[in-house]
């Protein structure tokens, strides 16, 4: 290979750097301008869904830091989403603290308990792990259903809303510019995470951690970690869900939610953001189209609509099923594997 190669190769490895940073500023500047506009153009029926995606989407990275980075298995999203949704009606129910306290400190406090949730992770795992979170699960569910003098038993917590500069935040379209920073906030910082040491830490754990034991890293000190940090996040989403909503109960948070949750990341991807976001998406719009499904079926099935939880549950574990069995890497992989085919497909110019 001669100097006038070399040069030229590394040309060529500039040209497509600067090209696919141009690309990444064109779709930086599209998805601001875009995020911006959505709440003048999108009618409200679009804004709801829009909300409670990104709450999702929150809380299905938090779990896809754990399961998908880590390698540790969790049933106990839901119930880490209802401690922080608990805490934000406590915190504006009797402190009347604003939403910028109320947050961080529902993420905190859901931590604390992810934190004890994840110490049996050194010693058990898989199967095991996760039959042990959906113990705290039911622990959790029985706390808020019967520690009445704090959460108003099964009646539950009627939430007031956020409110910042005065204005108060009781419409999609309000509650939009709430819950969209914290969103894509959370998941910038989970994006960032795996280029530090923590996150390279937390892929070693998932991939041998025995030989990443032997290399120093210390595993329950990680695992913890990675633990609080999911729990955070579920926090997070919780407390949002619960300005969203603003009714909190016992009832808002049951085991199917986790599953929900294990669904959308094994849909999305495991180990991906971009999966983490495209599993949100997909899994919150499934009810939605079984809901109008049904209502197709109406007419030759009277009661369709009230076997829609049952189905939905179905749905989930046949998701499941099918991406593990047939497409393990989820959607994030299905789009380049489409547009590769696509590629050998089109004629030669």
């Amino acid at each position: 290979m001669n100097i006038q190669t070399i040069d030229a190769s590394r040309s060529g490895a500039r040209a497509r750097n600067a090209a696919g940073s141009n690309w990444r500023t064109l779709w930086f500047a599209l998805s601001l301008i875009a995020f911006i506009a959505a709440p003048f153009v999108v009618a409200n029926y679009w804004l709801y869904w829009i909300c409670l995606i990104a709450i999702n989407i929150v809380s299905a990275t938090g779990l896809n830091i754990l399961s998908g980075y880590t390698g540790l298995s969790s049933l106990g999203q839901a119930a880490f989403m209802g401690v922080g949704a608990y805490t934000v009606a406590l915190l504006e129910l009797r402190a009347g603290t604003p939403f910028l306290i109320n947050l961080p400190v529902a993420g905190i406090v859901a931590a604390l308990i992810g934190l004890i949730v994840g110490i049996p992770s050194l010693r058990v795992r898989g199967l095991y792990l996760a039959i042990a979170t959906i113990a705290a699960s039911i622990i959790l569910d029985f706390i808020f259903a019967n520690w009445t003098s704090v959460t108003n038993g099964v009646k539950g917590l009627t939430v007031p809303p956020a409110q910042a500069f005065g204005i108060v935040l009781d419409q999609p379209f309000k509650l939009y510019w709430l819950i969209m920073p914290i969103a894509a906030l959370l998941v910038w910082m989970a994006s960032n995470l795996f280029k530090t040491r923590v996150g390279r830490a937390f892929i070693a754990i998932r991939d041998r951690d025995i030989s990443a034991e032997v290399l120093g890293i210390p595993l329950l000190r990680y695992k913890l970690m990675s633990f609080g940090l999911s729990s955070f996040y579920a926090g997070i989403a919780g407390g949002l869900w619960a300005y969203f909503f603003r009714v909190v109960t016992p009832e808002s948070f049951p085991i199917v939610m986790s599953i929900f949750f294990l669904a959308a990341i094994i849909v999305g991807g495991m180990g991906t953001i971009m999966g983490s976001i495209l599993g949100a998406i997909f899994m919150t719009l499934v009810p939605e189209l079984l809901r109008f499904g049904f209502t197709l079926l109406t007419p030759w099935m009277p009661d369709a609509m009230s076997i829609i939880p049952a189905v939905r549950s179905i749905v989930f574990g046949v998701l499941i099923v099918g991406f593990l069995l047939f497409e393990p890497q989820g959607l994030v992989e299905v789009l380049p594997r489409l547009r590769r085919r696509f590629r050998l497909r089109s004629p030669k110019s």
